[in-house]
Order: structure tokens, then C-alpha cells, then sequence
């Protein structure tokens, strides 16, 4: 996808036509969330295989191997599918890993809560199809439909995290946003939570198939991209800001992650936005 964000609707005779064809399991190159108000589908993901009822939330983060067939109930089907660039909302991205980590499909009650959140689809949606979208009005329309996400989950879910690696990548998660910008070891994690470099790799395998070195970098780097964007800093400024301390180091850190110099990935974006 080369856009930072894209959103569209499906609906019952897209779901229709669907029907009977094949669907193969995939991983995306960005980010994705499905609101679904009518309808539901069937979602293979974390090799779990769930059927899941509108009205529901369903988050798929980058890289994770799933399926989905949205499909007609009580002869209706209404999604608003969300496709976005971590880089676009790297602000809020890592505290949708942590709200979404063990559990990808969340079911929401039937009330306002929902209408709100697909009028804020339908007000997205029509900023993009402006000749100028606004992207600073779509990330604060979409940083508002998270937040009403986040508060309207049921309580239980939390319960879901009841297991300790659960809970202990949810505390390392607060713990790195409070930190990621610090030239500091893993072992400085580990510490805070009080268990072994180790122990904290095994979690962090076990939750998100990655090495807690892995997730630290992803975060220094997601802010990098935000800062490219957002700033006028100096590559050795942003490079310093998020706790390298050479510019040559964050710029080969940066291409080996992205596929891009700090530079050449700066003008894309800006081309993309402008």
C-alpha cells in the first residue's frame, strides 16, 4: 500500500460476491482495523479460526499471518475497513499492540458507542475524497475512534490477560514507552519488571513472535518515522533524540529495518503527503 491511509466500505453485495470464492491466508505490509456493524466474519488468525459478530472491533497488525471472510448475517453485511502506515499513527500504535495483543476480534455492545464510531468512519472517509485531504484531520478524527475503542471495550477482556506473559508484555509495553528514547540496554527492561534479559525474550517471543530487542527498535524506529515526517530536524537530531548517538549507526539501523536512508524515506513521505 503506498498510501499512509486508506479506508473503504464493504457491504452486503460485496460480501455476497464473495461468496464461494477462495481465500488465502496472507500477512499485509501495513497496518489494518475492521469495524463491522452488520454482518460477521470468519477470522483465522493467531491459528485460531473465529467467528465474530457485528457490532465487533477486529485489529491486524503488520506482519501477522491471517484470513478473512466478511460475511452476510440476517441478510446484511456493513464493514469500514481502516488500512494505515505504522508511521502514520506511531503515536498510539504500540498501545493498539498492547489493547489488541491477545485478543485480535473484540465484540462492542449495540449501543451509541457504535453509531459513533461509523459516523467517525464516514467523516474519514469523506476527507479522503476531497482534491486536498487533510491527514492532520483524519489522524485526529481516527485517534478519536481509538480512544472511544479503548474505553468502550468490556472489562472482561482484561481478565483475558490474566496469564503471566500476558500481563508482563502488557507492564514492558508501558515501561518502553516511557523509555524508548534512552540510550539503554535490554537488561534495563528486564530489571524493571523484575525478571532476567532471558525471561523477558521468551515473553516477548511467546506474545509477538519477536525478541524484546526486536520490539525496542520497532518503537525507536516507528518515532524516527514520525519525527521524519512531522519535524525539520536533522537526521543526526532524530537519530539523538530516539538514543543513537551516531548518525552513521541510526542510518544503518534505519535502512536494514525499512529499506530506506532516513533521507529518501523523509522526501517519499512528503510526496505522499503533499
Amino acid at each position: 500500500m503506498d498510501q499512509l491511509f486508506k479506508i473503504f466500505r464493504y457491504t452486503t453485495e460485496d460480501a455476497r460476491a464473495l461468496e464461494g470464492k477462495q481465500i488465502e491466508a496472507h500477512v499485509h505490509e501495513f497496518e489494518e482495523l475492521i469495524i463491522g456493524s452488520q454482518g460477521k466474519i470468519s477470522h483465522f488468525i493467531d491459528f485460531e479460526d473465529e467467528t465474530v459478530y457485528a457490532p465487533f472491533v477486529s485489529f491486524v497488525t503488520r506482519g501477522k499471518p491471517h484470513l478473512l471472510r466478511p460475511q452476510v448475517h440476517n441478510g446484511a453485511c456493513d464493514l469500514w475497513v481502516i488500512r494505515f502506515r505504522s508511521e502514520f499513527m506511531s503515536e498510539v500504535i504500540f498501545k493498539m499492540y498492547g489493547y489488541f495483543h491477545n485478543r485480535a476480534n473484540v465484540t462492542l455492545p449495540t449501543d451509541k458507542c457504535f453509531d459513533r464510531l461509523m459516523a467517525l468512519c464516514q467523516m474519514m472517509y469523506d476527507e479522503t475524497q476531497r482534491p486536498n485531504p487533510g491527514l492532520i484531520v483524519i489522524k485526529q478524527l481516527f485517534m478519536t475512534l481509538l480512544t472511544i475503542i479503548n474505553h468502550e471495550r468490556p472489562t472482561n477482556i482484561q481478565s483475558d490477560a490474566a496469564n503471566s506473559a500476558s500481563e508482563t508484555y502488557t507492564h514492558f509495553l508501558h515501561i518502553l514507552e516511557e523509555n524508548f528514547r534512552r540510550n539503554v540496554k535490554i537488561s534495563f527492561y528486564a530489571e524493571k519488571l523484575f525478571m532476567s534479559e532471558r525471561n523477558l525474550n521468551i515473553v516477548c517471543q511467546e506474545v509477538m513472535q519477536q525478541s524484546a530487542g526486536e520490539i525496542i527498535e520497532t518503537r525507536k524506529l516507528n518515532e524516527a518515522k514520525n519525527l521524519l515526517i512531522n519535524s525539520n530536524k536533522t537526521i543526526a537530531e532524530i537519530g539523538f533524540e530516539i538514543g543513537y548517538n551516531e548518525k552513521a549507526y541510526f542510518s544503518k539501523v534505519f535502512k536494514r529495518k525499512t529499506g530506506y536512508t532516513p533521507t529518501s524515506f523523509r522526501k517519499e513521505m512528503k510526496q505522499l503527503i503533499s
